[in-house]
């Protein structure tokens, strides 16, 4: 059995008080006290994975190094704890419930009547021990989605209640996340809610160590007290987040209140002081930003900015990285016509183009990218962004009239973008081969890095010929010889690549892409 401390992390009121955030905090903090840290996250939903569901419901599928395919806020814990997770982080109830019958069908509980408890709370204790024991963490931080009451997680907060009773007091601690709304009308926060949410978590058999309270303003110390008293903790463990200018204040707000120290006191763990240096470098370089670059980023789930969390993220970072800001106009693709397309991009100093799925029309991000390729505005295609780029450019330039995409048209007379011999999703990290004298080369210094990917479809290697002596170059290879980076010579910065670079960027070091992208903006805003 693992030595690792674990963290419970649940949240009552209302659903999106940041609770993932909370402990991506918590994680970073523990992380600068030079402990190794793994995080993961429990969804209640059926589903397996999101790899199914609508991005405008559930944001964007983010991917691990190992190919699985998670929720969004895992991509949150990776960028804050700069750290990179596994299948071992996301865990759902369809996942467990698929596992636990699985065994069932193939013979393996001996004829049991197969019941919530124990059999589906031990398969989920199960991957919270694995978690512990593949990572070699000195503490698991697991955070329970959704609110307590619903009856999706209760199967989850029974395990994490029977973890406790198999590791300890000193082993486990739960972090309990509420709403404390203000009332206009009234004129004061209202403690009452949390009173309420805390009493639902103790009729599961849960006591929480510490309540991390949610506002839109700081709340008084009167009124923490009252809450401590009224939910059985002591004055110093209700900690107070209120909504800040930046996510990336709350490690501090976390720390003056010593939830760090709170929680390794609780666990018995000494370690050397926090040390926030590098994030305090990066913080300085963000609130020391003045000049702003525009960036349109165009796209199918622009109404949701979930939908394409990691791009925007990763874009923010090329802006700390060149001590600029950048602001994000998302324009949905099919709005974009021959008619309007110059007036709608010409006060962009950059355009991207990021992944999208299933049979849609493409011609407003082909018009895009001839616009961004006409013009010399600096042009990152992602996945989608770069067949799009790759059919506008064999159509507008090579006159290969019928390019397409077999997603797109099943019928194509020339599918340039293909099915991968496969069949199936390409997921996860895998090795790329950067050809030297390349922008592409000058971005990254080497001649091969690790990138991870999640596509279906990828240019026809069949085709590579009639590219040939074009202004198109192939500027990076996977490991079997499909190009999986193009770029324009001639132009200041025309960059297409199949993998998603956005899931490796981190807040205090972008993604080289994605620097070098908001640093061409900028030059050519000047």
């Amino acid at each position: 059995m693992s030595r690792a401390k674990f963290i419970f992390v649940t949240g009552g009121v209302v659903s999106s008080l940041g609770k993932g955030l909370n402990a991506a905090c918590l994680g970073r903090l523990l992380k600068d006290r030079g402990l190794k840290v793994f995080i993961q996250k429990f969804d209640p939903y059926i589903n397996v994975d999101p790899t199914n569901m609508s991005p405008l419901q559930h944001g964007e599928v983010f991917v691990t190094e190992d190919g699985a395919e998670a929720d969004l806020d895992l991509g949150h814990y990776e960028r804050f704890i700069d750290i990179n997770l596994s299948k071992h982080s996301t865990v759902t109830s369809g996942k467990v419930y698929l596992s636990v019958i699985e065994k069932e069908r193939r013979g393996e509980f001996d004829g049991q009547t197969i019941q919530v408890i124990p059999h589906i709370t031990n398969a989920i204790k199960k991957l919270i021990y694995e978690a512990a024991e593949t990572s070699k963490a000195d503490i698991v931080i697991t955070e329970i989605g959704g609110t307590v009451g619903d009856i999706e997680s209760l199967p989850f907060m029974e395990a994490i209640r029977q973890v406790r009773r198999e590791l300890g007091y000193e082993n486990t601690a739960y972090i309990h996340t509420t709403l404390v709304p203000y009332l206009t009308a009234a004129k004061e926060l209202k403690t009452k809610p949390t009173q309420h949410s805390v009493k639902e978590l103790r009729s599961i058999g849960i006591i929480p160590d510490i309540i991390v309270l949610r506002s839109d303003r700081p709340i008084p110390e009167s009124q923490k007290k009252k809450i401590a008293l009224f939910c059985d903790v002591k004055d110093e463990k209700v900690i107070d987040v209120p909504d800040c200018k930046s996510i990336y204040e709350v490690p501090y707000l976390l720390k003056e209140q010593k939830l760090d120290t709170l929680v390794l006191n609780h666990f018995g763990i000494k370690t050397k002081p926090v040390d926030l240096k590098e994030w305090d470098q990066m913080v300085a370089r963000i609130n020391n930003s003045k000049e702003e670059v525009k960036v349109a980023l165009i796209g199918k789930y622009v109404s949701l900015k979930d939908a394409y969390l990691s791009v925007y993220e990763a874009l923010s970072h090329g802006g700390f990285n060149n001590s600029l800001k950048v602001k994000i106009d998302a324009i949905d693709s099919t709005k974009i016509t021959e008619k309007n397309v110059a007036k709608t991009l010409q006060a962009y100093q950059g355009i991207i183009i990021p992944d999208g799925f299933g049979q849609e029309k493409i011609e407003g991000l082909m018009l895009s990218i001839k616009y961004a390729r006409e013009n010399k505005i600096p042009f990152l295609g992602i996945s989608l962004g770069m067949q799009a780029a790759i059919i506008e450019y064999a159509r507008s330039i090579l006159n290969l009239k019928e390019a397409n995409s077999l997603e797109l048209d099943p019928n194509c007379k020339m599918p340039v973008i293909t099915l991968r011999k496969e069949g199936k999703m390409k997921l996860g990290s895998s090795e790329v081969e950067i050809t030297n004298g390349t922008r592409i080369y000058d971005v990254y210094q080497k001649t091969e890095v690790s990138e991870r990917y999640r596509h279906r479809y990828q240019f026809n290697k069949k085709y590579l010929e009639e590219f040939k002596n074009s202004d198109l170059i192939w500027s990076g290879f996977s490991k079997n010889g499909t190009p999986v980076a193009m770029e324009l010579k001639g132009h200041p910065f025309f960059i297409a690549v199949q993998y998603r670079p956005e899931f490796k960027s981190r807040p205090n070091r972008a993604h080289p892409l994605f620097g070098e992208f908001i640093k061409a903006c900028y030059e050519n805003k000047r």
